[in-house]
Parts: C-alpha cells; sequence; structure tokens
C-alpha cells in the first residue's frame, strides 16, 4: 500500500468537507449550504429522486418540514483520488435519525453514499451521487431520559436559519 502525497491528503480533506456541507445542509434546511456540496451540473440518485442535485435540494427542503429535526451521522469516509488528482469517488456510511413533527417518532435511516466528485479549478465538489438504503425504523418516544432535558435548547432551536453560522 503506497503512501498518499501531501496533496492527495488535502484533497481528500476538501472531499470530506464537502460530505459535512451536504449533512449540514439537509439537517439544518439550508439550501445553499447543501447546493455548495454539489456542481450545478450534478445527478442525484435518491431513489425517490432522481435527477439534477440543486433541484434535488429544492426537493429536501419542501420535503423535510416533516420533521423537527434530522441528524445525519457520516461514518468510514473511503476515497480513492484518481492519478489526475481532478476526479474521485467516495463511500460515504450514513445514519440518519429524523424526529417526526407532528408525533412523539424516531425514524431512522441507515445507508449509504456512493459519490464521484469532481475538482474544478481549486474546488471539490459531488458530481453523481446514489444513496443506498439499507434499512429503516421507526420508533416512539415513549420516555424521555431522567434529566431536564426542557431546559436545553431544543433541536429545531438553530434549523430554520439558513446562512446561521456555526456557534452560539
Amino acid at each position: 500500500m503506497r503512501t498518499p502525497d501531501a496533496q492527495e491528503l488535502a484533497d481528500r480533506e476538501a472531499i470530506r468537507e464537502v460530505a459535512n456541507r451536504y449533512a449540514h445542509g439537509v439537517d439544518r434546511i439550508d439550501g445553499d449550504c447543501m447546493k455548495s456540496a454539489y456542481w450545478p451540473d450534478a445527478i442525484d440518485d435518491h431513489g425517490v429522486f432522481v435527477g439534477n442535485a440543486w433541484e434535488f435540494v429544492d426537493h429536501c427542503m419542501a420535503s423535510h418540514v416533516r420533521w423537527r429535526t434530522t441528524m445525519h451521522t457520516t461514518t468510514n469516509h473511503q476515497i480513492e483520488v484518481e492519478p489526475s488528482g481532478t476526479a474521485a469517488r467516495g463511500e460515504l456510511y450514513n445514519v440518519t435519525h429524523l424526529f417526526q413533527a407532528d408525533h412523539p417518532t424516531l425514524d431512522t435511516w441507515y445507508g449509504r453514499y456512493l459519490d464521484q466528485y469532481e475538482k474544478r479549478g481549486d474546488e471539490w465538489r459531488i458530481i453523481h451521487r446514489v444513496c443506498v438504503h439499507e434499512g429503516t425504523t421507526s420508533r416512539p418516544i415513549e420516555a424521555p431520559m431522567a434529566i431536564s432535558a426542557d431546559r436545553f435548547r431544543q433541536g429545531d432551536f438553530d434549523r430554520q436559519s439558513p446562512g446561521r453560522p456555526i456557534g452560539p
């Protein structure tokens, strides 16, 4: 196995940032942030939507309001940068917790993102994404933890604020 050079390591980190912008954008209902993860001509295949990725973002902005909050947890991000340094492929595991807005129910999604990335100039973005479904669960939220959780800011506190800076 070869050791990646500094440029490849920098490219991998930039690609991870792309994946983080996607998750942050969808969880905070921030379409601009989410779109910044895709090139304008990118394709997204999310099963229920297959087509232009920026149109998919608009679809998400409308469809995700049925949850009071969502949390995309992405792990095990495998990235292979092509020798040209302008294309890469990735596989990213995803567990998403979706709290229903109208019912005390937690929906959980298990799957993977299969991505093709493209570097234009100095910027990496997704050019093609396929969302692979492994399973889902829905469970009622019956009894909260034995803490005064109502004293904390609730999950939707910072969600409806596109462009909101990170932090308090």
